[in-house]
């Protein structure tokens, strides 16, 4: 009778452990994902941008999803680069003086599903934050990076897996 439960929770564990998605989407047949670096050519360069959103897209994708990550060639592929990397003076105020600093990046990305060719998509994503103009950039830069990485990976996994 032990053999028989525990064959049984062995079969439902591995009939439960396709497609699995913590986003509410379904990877369907896909088991890998690959991530292409994404090449920074905004106008203002960050030199880790690159990386650093790379790395954040694929670590989104691992901690949401059941997919393996592949060097290359996964089920889902997603590549791109980066479009966009701004500080733009928002809200001028009654002396002319921004309140307001705009800090946007945007990313432009491919996304190819080699099991179902429907699901490909080319598109910009972009976030911002708003910080106050006499903020002192410099020591928030890396905190608003990581924020808006991760609101645009979310964004990108959402629209390739949940089709959002």
């Amino acid at each position: 009778m032990k053999k028989i439960i525990v064959a049984l929770l062995f079969l439902l564990v591995n009939a439960c452990s396709g497609g699995y998605s913590f986003t509410g989407g379904n990877v369907g047949d896909a088991k890998t994902f690959s991530v292409d670096l994404f090449p920074n050519y905004a106008p203002i360069v960050n030199p880790n941008l690159s990386l650093q959103f790379t790395e954040k897209l694929k670590d989104i994708i691992l901690q949401q999803t059941s997919l393996k990550l592949k060097p290359e060639d996964g089920d889902l592929h997603f590549e791109g680069s980066i479009i966009e990397y701004s500080f733009v003076p928002l809200a001028p105020q009654g002396n002319q003086a921004a309140a307001q600093t705009r800090f946007t990046i945007s990313v432009k990305v491919k996304f190819t599903n080699k099991l179902d060719s429907s699901k490909n998509f080319e598109e910009k994503f972009s976030r911002f934050v708003d910080i106050p103009a006499d903020a002192n950039v410099a020591s928030l830069e890396n905190q608003l990076i990581e924020q808006i990485n991760r609101e645009l990976a979310e964004n990108i996994l959402n629209k390739a897996i949940v089709n959002w």
